[in-house]
């Protein structure tokens, strides 16, 4: 061929080819703009990246959140960019498509078929969705990394896992509904290294050996068998195994010792038995494991000193009991210990534990420890030992741990005075002193605490004014925070109980998820806290931007300080929670407290006097604010009407504030409880006047005993059917939170009833909502201020509006529903054994005063509350009242009403306020198990049932309690 010819030839092929590749890529330009048409239509308010996207521009590879190789698109990334509705279903049409992240979304829908077609699809995020259905894959022969964590998908993993795993390294399938055994799907997958089951429903056993695995983690689900040896065998490869919080049973395997390059060994919260292998001493790489909450003896192997890598142990809730064993004093080498919630007996010195020098977390509360606080004691970050016997004064040789970050002595019989020297402890984050019996001033010089956030000297009987140097405490932990951020030991000393009693249920957002707190949950809020990162958004008055920052709490309540409150505390910008209550506190409130980032103030029941600071109202977070029992007067400052954040508040027993609530806005939700003893305060119309519901309180218990006993009959008659809705609400609840507790939950209801509204459709999409509460001011914004062209309906259960979510959602708003009559013969159980509540008979809406008014007492007697009998006024606070009669009769095993001497609800008190160590759960059972759990139930039923509405917990507070009731029982 001439020379000119092959130029030629040349030439033309590679002008073909860059032709070819250009149409390929305005295909894939058009493929990109159907999917931005696509997610528009279903997302018209907020919108992502995909909205920049533009379509007079030659290439689409500079478009955000797409990547491409070799003139083609080979990545989509759009993690976290507001995407609701179903997944596309033409991802197969972006042929050399290699990439594909839509993490972090509101996808809903099943995976699509399509998917199936992406044949150079190497990664795959799904997570952080709602995404349901089964796991039916195919065709993803290429697939390399696969994370479908955090979804609904259910059914067995067997069903089409095996079909994408020929490739596959990186499985993430963790917190989505899956059942059955994990079955023999996983023999094809030669390559997968790592896999994450963890937080679904998967029983059965493990069969599988670990010949490739390096990290494998099946924590929170439900196998339930023995673990064989054999699935270890001697060329095992794993690196980390986690099994923590399942049921298996038996005695460790002491095969695991096969697996040489073990670094990481969880068997948390199980039910193995019998003794630690000593084979375990021959891991020479093992540096954590987690031995806690099972049932292994005292006995442990001389084997574990040869662990030399070893820096985290945990023994944690094994029953083991007797004196600290001396082994514990010759682990030179591990740097936490954690030996809480067990049974040890007598003093801490004989062990040595407390001379290691290594060891930098030490907890050891929950015991049965007993004497003097020891003096001598080893350099440490963090030392538990609270929930003991201990006695006498705190050391003031603490004050020499210069490294100590965390000092924790609470709930045990200490006297004395707080010691000075504590406040040379610069680097301390936590100082937990509460429910003790401390005398004395608060020292002022914790001033120079500089780290200091997280104070708690609630419940002592400290004195004398609070120092105006406490303001000066927390200025600078950044210190601290930043050694913290070098430690990978610190996330792993996550215990639940401590992180509960050190973090109070209304520090925000904690609210949210402190009924499902596990392990992992646990972990990862204590990595965040200690490491100084921000866990919720706090308000600064002089700003109108919420800032994610750390935030801190003082706790003083339930002392007997006095004098006035140091006008210095304005400055503490670095708290969010400042409680007071409880004290002999006097004097005008500081004025700028309202300069504080406040998501909760509680100043109760103390002396206070003067005008209550206008400047609260600057606090935009505030949530909690309780200003009840003092002497607060002058005109009642309304712009805390602006505080569209305000959940819960409280300024009764104020005689001399005057003034008005308005009629509209966050204060005119509260019921009438918020405002008790205020007779010169004007409420709204729809809220009755507090002085006969209180003067008629006060009369029941003055006169005649047949007045009380009425009330208490009819206390008794609300009481069943509350235990009804509370236990359908903590079915519903805890199964609607229990993995994705931000997500939206769509349900497609037909329309019965026709209207002109034009907000109706055919169909109306109704979207349960898994946020914990909604504020005035969100319901205001979703439904247009409740407009009436946003009316689906009306009917005998009030008004029903459509709102739009920020998102575009539309959800369904109505009041809520106050039952009436809940009672244990309206409590049904279907076929699976779950509880419904039927006979909404006497149901009623609760309107905008937060009660409904009767012109008869409704209900059955022995459950209805007292102040219904008073003011024929029912409110949620009565079917509160309800179930903790219902929750009595479980506990007891008696009726609320049987004829004896005493009611149920006054024998419960008795037995409670005498701290009776009747074993009430002899009564249901005639065994001792379970009497633990029973008592607790007991107590609950005495704080749901009390006399004042106002002090009665909300139905999430008993759903905490509930929640933490059954988790003590097994431990976290």
């Amino acid at each position: 061929m001439p020379a000119q010819n092959l130029v030629f030839v040349v030439f033309f092929v590679l002008v073909a080819g860059r032709a070819a590749v250009g149409d390929l890529l305005d295909t894939d330009k058009e493929v990109l703009l159907s999917f931005r048409s696509f997610l528009e239509h279903g997302n018209k308010v907020n919108q992502g990246d995909y909205n920049h996207w533009d379509r007079q521009a030659q290439s689409p590879c500079n478009w955000q959140g797409i990547s491409c190789s070799g003139n083609r698109v080979v990545g989509v990334s759009l993690a976290n960019n507001n995407i609701a509705g179903n997944l596309f279903g033409n991802f197969s049409a972006l042929t050399e498509l290699a990439y594909l992240d839509l993490s972090s979304n509101s996808i809903s829908g099943s995976l699509s078929a399509d998917l199936g077609n992406c044949q150079k699809l190497k990664v795959l995020n799904l997570s952080h969705n709602m995404i349901d259905g089964e796991l039916k894959l195919t065709g993803l022969d290429s697939l390399e990394v696969l994370d479908l964590s955090v979804n609904r998908l259910s059914g067995e993993i067997s069903v089409g896992f095996p079909m994408i795993c020929n490739s596959l390294v990186v499985a993430n399938l963790s917190a989505n509904n899956f059942t059955g055994e994990i079955g023999r799907s996983i023999d094809g997958c030669m390559k997968l290294e790592y896999m994450d089951l963890s937080t679904n429903f998967l029983t059965g056993n493990l069969w599988f050996g670990f010949h490739v695995f390096k990290e494998f983690t099946v924590c929170e689900n439900r196998l339930n068998n023995t673990l064989p040896g054999w699935i270890f065998p001697e060329n095992c490869s794993l690196e980390s195994l986690d099994l923590s919080e399942n049921a298996l049973i038996g005695g460790i395997p002491k095969e695991i010792s096969n697996c040489k390059s073990l670094t990481t060994l969880n068997l948390w919260g199980n039910f193995f038995s019998g003794k630690v292998p000593g084979e375990l001493g021959s891991l020479p790489n093992l540096q954590k494991l987690f031995l806690g909450n099972n049932s292994l003896t005292n006995e442990l192997p001389e084997s574990l000193l040869d662990l030399k890598n070893l820096k985290f142990l945990d023994l944690s809730r094994n029953h083991m009991g007797g004196d600290i064993p001396e082994i514990f004093g010759r682990l030179t080498q591990v740097r936490t210990l954690l030996l809480h919630s067990n049974e040890y007996t007598g003093g801490l010195l004989s062990s040595g534990i407390l001379r290691l020098q290594n060891v930098s977390t030490l907890d050891l509360s929950y015991n049965n420890l007993s004497g003097l606080l020891p003096v001598e004691i080893s350099q440490m970050a963090i030392l538990v030992s609270c929930k003991h016997q201990f006695y006498g004064s705190i050391p003031s040789e603490y004050g020499n741990m210069q490294g100590l970050q965390a000092l924790d002595v609470s709930n045990n019989q200490l006297t004395g005075s707080i010691p000075p020297s504590l406040g040379q402890l610069t680097n301390l984050l936590w100082l937990m002193l509460g429910n003790n019996s401390l005398t004395g001033r608060i020292p002022p010089e914790l001033g120079n605490c500089s780290s200091l956030l997280w104070l708690n000297f609630q419940n002592n009987q400290l004195s004398g004014p609070i120092p105006p140097e406490l303001a000066n405490i927390g200025k600078n932990a950044t210190p601290s925070f930043v050694l913290n951020r070098e430690d990978d030991l610190i996330a792993d000393s996550g215990e639940c109980s401590t992180l509960r009693r050190w973090i109070p249920a209304d520090y925000q957002p904690f609210t949210f998820v402190y009924t499902l707190l596990n392990m992992k949950k646990c972990r990862s809020l204590w990595d965040i806290l200690l490491k100084g990162y921000g866990i919720f958004s706090i308000c600064h008055p002089e700003s109108n931007v919420r800032v994610q920052k750390i935030s801190g709490y003082i706790q003083l309540s339930e002392n007997r300080l006095s004098g006035q409150t140091p006008p210095g505390i304005g400055n503490m910008d670095d708290y969010s929670m400042l409680h007071l209550g409880g004290n002999e506190l006097s004097g005008t409130l500081p004025d700028n407290i309202g300069q504080m980032a406040l998501v909760v103030l509680n100043v109760s029941q103390n002396k206070f006097s003067g005008r209550v600071p206008m400047q609260l109202g600057n606090l935009k977070c505030l949530r909690n604010l309780d200003l009840s029992y003092n002497n607060f007067s002058g005109t009642f400052p309304t712009n805390l009407n602006n505080l569209t954040d305000l959940s819960s508040f409280n300024v009764s027993y104020n005689p001399y504030i005057s003034g008005y609530i308005p009629d509209t806005g966050q204060l005119a939700t509260f019921e009438i409880w918020s405002f008790l003893g205020d007779p010169l305060l004007r409420l709204p119309s729809f809220i009755k006047n507090s002085t006969n519901s209180s003067s008629t309180t006060s009369s029941r218990r003055t006169t005649q005993p047949k007045w009380g006993a009425l009330f208490v009959f009819i206390f008794l008659s609300f009481a069943f059917m509350v235990c009804g809705i509370m236990t359908l609400i903590i079915c519903l609840a805890t199964k609607a939170t229990e993995n994705q507790p931000n997500f939206l939950l769509p349900e497609i209801k037909s329309r019965s009833y026709g209207d002109s509204s034009p907000w109706l459709s055919d169909t109306v999409k109704v979207i349960r909502l898994d946020k914990t509460a909604f504020t005035h001011a969100d319901i205001l914004t979703a439904t247009g201020n409740f407009s009436n062209d946003r009316i689906i309906g009306r009917g005998g259960y009030g008004t029903v509006y459509r709102g739009v979510l920020p998102d575009g959602r539309v959800i369904a708003c109505h009041p809520p529903i106050v039952h009436r009559d809940v009672k244990a013969s309206n409590v049904l159980l279907d076929k699976k054994g779950t509880a419904r509540v039927t006979d909404f008979g006497l149901a009623r809406v609760v309107g905008d005063g937060g009660s409904h008014v009767s012109t008869m007492v409704a209900g059955t007697i022995g459950y209805v509350a007292p102040e219904y009998g008073q003011t024929c006024r029912a409110t949620t606070k009565g079917d509160v009242y309800s179930y903790g009669v219902l929750v009595m009769e479980l506990a007891t095993g008696r009726r609320a009403v049987d004829g004896g001497k005493e009611y149920l609800v006054e024998w419960s008190r008795r037995v409670t306020r005498r701290r009776s160590l009747i074993p009430v759960s002899l009564v249901v059972s005639g065994l001792a198990e379970g009497a633990t759990e029973m008592r607790e139930l007991l107590r609950l039923g005495v704080r749901c049932t009390n006399d004042t509405p106002q002090s009665r917990p909300d139905m999430k507070e008993v759903l905490d309690s509930l929640l933490q009731i059954s988790a003590r029982s097994k431990g976290f």
